[in-house]
């Protein structure tokens, strides 16, 4: 049961603490992924409203449009652009930008072949946005959910909760 604790004795549900969450969403630029033909149980960012700030959580994104089509197929350099590119428009959603974003984690396809390419973009972005410091960054080489996706990447943002688009 899962109102049960390691020591079996029933938590009361009205003791829980719930943090107010809800979906961002920018539908010109990408949509949910359970909207898409073959639809994938995901959320593409959440805010979470915590006591004094809020987190925006925002999942890996890849180089996909609105429809959830793949773009920019066999370019790497591209793919990583679009992905910054969706990341910034869910973070505009909720009025916040690049430079609330505290952590991203970037996954490749390839890390040995395209590490130095994605970071020339990221280092282009950062410096064209005037990042500084810059996020703290995780890199992890991985097999992504499509054949024709390089690159996905994640972020997490904080900014003060009065704060909306």
């Amino acid at each position: 049961d899962s109102n049960m604790t390691v020591t079996d004795k029933p938590i009361e549900r009205d003791a829980l603490v719930r943090f107010e969450k809800r979906q961002v969403k920018e539908p010109r630029v990408l949509n949910e992924a359970y909207d898409y033909e073959n639809p994938v149980a995901f959320t593409r960012a959440l805010r979470v409203e915590l006591p004094g700030y809020s987190l925006i959580l925002i999942s890996g994104t890849a180089s996909v449009n609105e429809a959830g089509e793949s773009i920019h197929v066999g370019d790497l350099e591209a793919q990583s652009w679009r992905t910054f590119r969706n990341i910034e428009a869910l973070l505009a959603a909720e009025g916040a930008d690049w430079h609330d974003v505290v952590r991203t984690t970037c996954y490749l396809r390839d890390m040995s072949r395209d590490y130095d390419a994605f970071n020339e973009v990221r280092m282009a972005f950062y410096k064209e946005k005037e990042l500084d410091p810059f996020p703290a960054s995780t890199g992890i080489q991985v097999t992504l959910c499509r054949e024709d996706l390089l690159v996905e990447n994640e972020a997490m943002a904080i900014v003060p909760p009065d704060r909306k688009a």
